[in-house]
């Protein structure tokens, strides 16, 4: 038996290869789907089956894809309906993989649709169960996200007999194998790794030690953020269909000479620079939206880009090709070619450049006394901020920076100095705000991390911490 979780950090999430005597699938796999490909042929084995856990709202699947080249059917368990074809599975259906059993154990709650895939040993004793968005380490998927004509409290309740009728029923020794780890949306708050046994989340996850179906509906539905803007977007797309991403790669793997490029710009095209955040504020070309690959990339390009609009890319030379897969992961197929060279050809042929001033901690308390207009941009999470803030600064969510109307209060009066938890979203952020015309505005080096122990800058926490 052999069972391989490819976990990829920015989306947080978790895709399966099983293989047992020449047999294999793939479990929720990512839209570039190499790697699935390159297990098979190293085990010498044929994909069988491709399964899905639910219609996922956080990335594109790779399913269609994968069943494309390899002629293995898309398994979804009960109450899945798509676009395209499917094998649609019976609760209690069990698919052979050489030695091994998978069975179907329909869990709605997350979705109604959700479904996990327990494997069952050469023994025929249960191993390991992928809950997909169902169960998470230390958390359960949010129910607020597809629920049809249902409510989230009614959805919750459907989790709840799930997890009790179909999971907790399980040994404890059986490997919880998720679809995301922490920092995944698709949860509340995600535990630190990214897979555990069932027993360890019965003694530790919140939602498993509920004593009354009242009690685990008020915890789950408690606190929950508004979900990412591109999540039913992408939802929609892995439910109805999309471009095979070689079509895609195709037509956007263009590169684009300054004088193409500058057309581009004239045109409206929105100018994504996705080279380190450090690199970045140094210099880019004007209205550029900064979003690098060293962070969590495809979730702030799903949140940030405006779905449908063309983009053109400026990106580290060589890793082309990496960001329009990156950007299809999350369903934008839109690249109209990249600048040829990158940023130094831009330098090189003398055109306008931008560039973001950054400043330490310890500049921003020399200046707070002195400087009336003077306002501090927090732009991490409520719960970040709640945790832990710099007194009287302003908390303004880098997500919600993306409509204008949130940016109102600022001013060319104002001094804005710009911060997150270490110097990544706050780069984000300064590029957002000068794309809406306000420069008067400094990065803060290491981000609250560094701010928090600077002395003259003072911490304040919330009196009710979010979750």
């Amino acid at each position: 038996m052999f069972v391989k979780q490819l976990y990829t950090n920015c989306l947080s999430e978790a895709a399966y290869f099983i293989e047992s005597g020449g047999e294999a699938v793939v479990i929720d796999p990512l839209r570039d789907i190499d790697a699935y490909l390159d297990l098979a042929r190293e085990r010498n084995a044929t994909i069988k089956y491709i399964f899905e856990t639910h219609f996922h709202a956080d990335f594109v699947s790779g399913h269609l894809d994968l069943a494309t080249a390899t002629s293995a059917p898309i398994v979804y368990g009960p109450e899945a309906v798509t676009n395209f074809p499917i094998y649609l599975a019976k609760d209690g259906e069990k698919f052979t993989i050489g030695k091994l059993t998978l069975e179907v154990l329909h869990t709605p709650g997350h979705t109604l649709e959700s479904t996990c895939y327990l494997l069952y040993d050469e023994q025929g004793q249960p191993h390991s169960i992928f809950t997909g968005d169902t169960l998470f380490v230390g958390d359960v998927g949010r129910p607020d996200l597809f629920s049809g004509n249902l409510t989230k409290e009614e959805l919750a309740g459907y989790l709840y007999d799930s997890l009790n009728n179909k999971i907790k029923v399980l040994p404890d020794n059986v490997t919880v194998y998720p679809a995301h780890g922490p920092g995944s949306s698709c949860g509340k708050n995600l535990g630190p790794h990214t897979y555990s046994t069932l027993g360890d989340e019965k003694n530790t996850n919140y939602a498993l030690r509920a004593e009354s179906k009242e009690e685990f509906i008020a915890e789950v539905t408690a606190g929950l953020s508004t979900p990412p803007s591109y999540f039913p977007i992408n939802a929609k797309i892995n439910k109805e269909g999309y471009d095979a991403l070689k079509a895609v790669m195709e037509k956007s793997n263009q590169p684009l000479s300054v004088a193409e490029f500058k057309k581009k710009i004239a045109e409206g095209v929105l100018v994504l620079d996705t080279r380190p955040a450090t690199v970045f504020g140094d210099g880019f070309i004007p209205s550029s939206l900064s979003i690098g690959l060293e962070g969590r990339f495809a979730e702030w390009a799903g949140s940030l880009l405006p779905f449908g609009q063309e983009i053109v890319l400026v990106t580290p030379v060589g890793k082309e090709e990496e960001t329009i897969v990156r950007l299809a992961r999350v369903g934008f197929d839109h690249v109209a070619g990249f600048l040829e060279g990158g940023y130094e050809a831009w330098v090189a042929a003398g055109e306008k450049r931008d560039m973001i001033i950054s400043v330490e901690p310890d500049e921003l308390a020399m200046d707070m006394p002195h400087d009336p207009n003077l306002v501090i941009v927090d732009v991490r999470k409520p719960a970040e901020y709640a945790d832990g803030h710099i007194k009287d600064a302003l908390n303004l969510t880098l997500s919600d920076m993306t409509d204008p109307g949130n940016l109102g209060d600022f001013d060319e009066n104002h001094n804005l100095y710009v911060h997150c938890q270490g110097g990544y979203r706050s780069i984000i952020a300064c590029s957002i705000l000068k794309r809406e015309g306000i420069h008067n505005l400094r990065n803060v080096e290491g981000g609250y991390n560094a701010m928090k122990t600077t002395k003259g800058l003072t911490v304040v926490q919330e009196k009710n911490v979010l979750n």
